[in-house]
């Protein structure tokens, strides 16, 4: 056997490194909705964001800016950004100035 590189070895971790395979985009009418929510949430109030077509690493980013734009705390996960508070009238303004389509949701 020839010392060249390694192209499998149990002792690092019993299987090869597999790839990422990349998640498609959520599907869109074209329209971001903004729906401000209270349900399963002891009452707290939420601005929930949904229907924006991008990756996940680029959904954190746009929460990053949403949650330093509105001054308050908040996550994105599983396509959905939500942010702490009834904040719709600033993330409305946010968005249809970064270029979205935006639809308010009843709630």
């Amino acid at each position: 056997m020839s010392a060249g590189r390694i192209v499998w070895d149990d002792d690092f971790g019993g299987r090869p490194p597999q790839r990422k395979k990349s998640k498609p985009l959520p599907e869109s009418d074209g329209f971001v909705r903004i729906r401000r929510e209270t349900g399963s949430r002891g009452g707290k109030t939420v601005t929930t964001i949904r229907g924006i077509p991008l990756r996940d690493d680029q959904l954190q980013a746009l929460a990053k800016e949403l949650k330093k734009k509105c001054g308050v705390g908040g996550s994105a996960k599983d396509g959905v950004i939500e942010i702490q508070g009834d904040k719709r009238d600033q993330v409305e303004a946010f968005l249809i100035g970064k270029g979205y389509k935006v639809k308010r949701a009843g709630g």
